[in-house]
């Protein structure tokens, strides 16, 4: 077996075409930093060194893992003078295999890596370009090959006079991900010279320099050009996002997920879903969202950084850092705030906000209420229009209710307040007491009728004509 190969991921330009004071590499694409989207596909081929390199400004060691080296390239130089930066981060005499890919490419798979290493040590080669063929190759390097296939050289298209006639017919370009001898390529890009309108040393151009020292130079076609399409602007970003998200849908459904309109949901990359589960249209699922079995989530509902239990219905619903056990019912128009779990059987009705609060076993708060700081045990059932009063002005007080509890509509309990197992309230109440188990709790000023008062308002609107 081969050792692992150390990849580096190119990550240094500006992205100026982004207009954007974020970095290019940075933009989030299905939730996942595009720069991420690469690093992972190396780490799933089996790499076990990343170098990620960056500009002097160092914007990006703050958004990577741990273990990911960063090498600085100095001065904008070229993708050559970026790879000598990366390669700086190696001892000397090291060898094995290097990857290079660029940090703009998110559809890039692990697949496509491992197919390439494999081209690239079956083959002997000191380098093994990955080539594509388009349609329109307007904007791409030219891969020119010699007769006996292997690569001559690559023809930059940037400026006007770079390539003839002929090489701008070349419909196989340049893919921007490399497989090189370590030693090889250290020693070629040595001998690189910036003869070029930008003045910048260029990667591909140490493959006529390997070609002269006799070394094997080849390409590795890749079979679906989508995982070589590069970011420069907004327009691009939403091009990829498009695919990445499909591939994502695929994933799902092949696992056993039923998507009803994958043009209206949104799945991020690090969202799991169990099987039979059933995404409803305009449905967008987030972050770290981990959704069981036999669930139905949607129409219209987001779920962010949450996990739902199996058999859990959620209908046009946000829940954000919330937690549903199995078989909890939540919506319509419910609103889950981070630290809101409810138990399984648990319901979260129509309008109510949960935040920071359980709801235990079988309880249900069906609608119109708000759940703030709160404990609730099993099987109580929570009236129309229960207020949880838990801000004093200074500072948040917690609220307990027992189980078994019926609160009548319209209660509101004034925190920190305890309602015991099994306990009643009666309807329009304002709890500021606890109230003792199985007992129940009305807190409410008895009602006075004045009579004839209607007859006393028209005397004074008649006068006041």
């Amino acid at each position: 077996m081969s050792p692992a190969p150390t990849v580096v991921i190119l990550a240094a330009g500006e992205g100026t075409r982004m207009r954007s004071s974020v970095p290019k590499i940075l933009h989030p694409i299905c939730g996942r930093p595009m720069l991420m989207w690469p690093l992972l596909a190396a780490r799933g081929a089996g790499a076990t060194r990343v170098v990620v390199v960056d500009n002097p400004q160092r914007r990006l060691q703050d958004h990577l893992p741990e273990d990911v080296e960063v090498a600085v390239q100095e001065r904008p130089l070229g993708t050559g003078d970026a790879v000598r930066a990366g390669l700086a981060a190696l001892a000397d005499g090291e060898d094995g295999t290097l990857l290079v890919v660029n940090g703009d490419m998110p559809l890039i798979t692990a697949d496509a890596f491992r197919a390439l290493l494999q081209a690239h040590e079956t083959a002997g080669a000191a380098a093994t370009l990955a080539t594509m063929e388009l349609a329109d190759p307007t904007g791409y390097g030219r891969v020119v090959r010699a007769a006996d296939a292997s690569v001559e050289r690559v023809v930059e298209t940037k400026v006007a006079g770079d390539a003839t006639p002929e090489e701008l017919g070349i419909r196989e370009v340049n893919a921007g991900l490399y497989a090189f001898d370590v030693r090889a390529l250290r020693d070629s890009l040595g001998r690189l010279e910036a003869d070029n309108a930008q003045a910048e040393l260029y990667l591909p151009d140490v493959v006529p320099i390997l070609r002269a020292s006799r070394a094997v130079v080849q390409a590795y076609r890749l079979a679906d050009p989508d995982l070589a399409l590069g970011v420069n602007d907004r327009v691009d970003l939403a091009v990829v996002t498009a695919l990445a998200q499909r591939r994502i849908h695929e994933a799902h459904q092949r696992a056993g997920v039923t998507i009803v309109d994958p043009a209206s949901t949104v799945i991020e990359a690090s969202v799991a879903i169990g099987p039979d589960t059933v995404v409803e249209p305009s449905t967008f699922l987030r972050g770290a969202t981990c959704i069981g079995a036999r669930s139905v989530v949607g129409p219209a509902t987001t779920v962010i950084d949450s996990v739902l239990g199996d058999g859990v219905t959620v209908v046009h619903s946000y829940l954000h850092r919330a937690t549903v056990g199995d078989r909890g019912n939540v919506g319509p128009f419910a609103y889950l705030r981070p630290g809101a779990d409810l138990r399984e059987g648990a319901k979260a009705g129509t309008f109510v906000e949960v935040k920071n609060s359980t709801l235990g076993p079988g309880t249900k708060v069906p609608h119109l209420s708000y759940i703030g700081d709160t404990d609730i045990g099993e099987k109580s059932n929570i009236g129309a229009g229960t207020i949880t009063a838990n801000y004093d002005g200074h500072r948040k007080h917690r609220t307990t209710i027992g189980a078994g509890v019926r609160l009548s509509v319209h209660t509101s309990l004034v925190a920190p307040v305890t309602v015991g197992d099994g306990a009643y309230t009666g309807a329009g109440s304002v709890i500021t007491e606890d109230v003792p188990a199985g007992a129940l709790g009305i807190a409410r000023e008895r009602q006075r009728n004045i009579e004839g008062y209607a007859e006393r308002v028209a005397e004074r609107r008649g006068a006041a004509r």
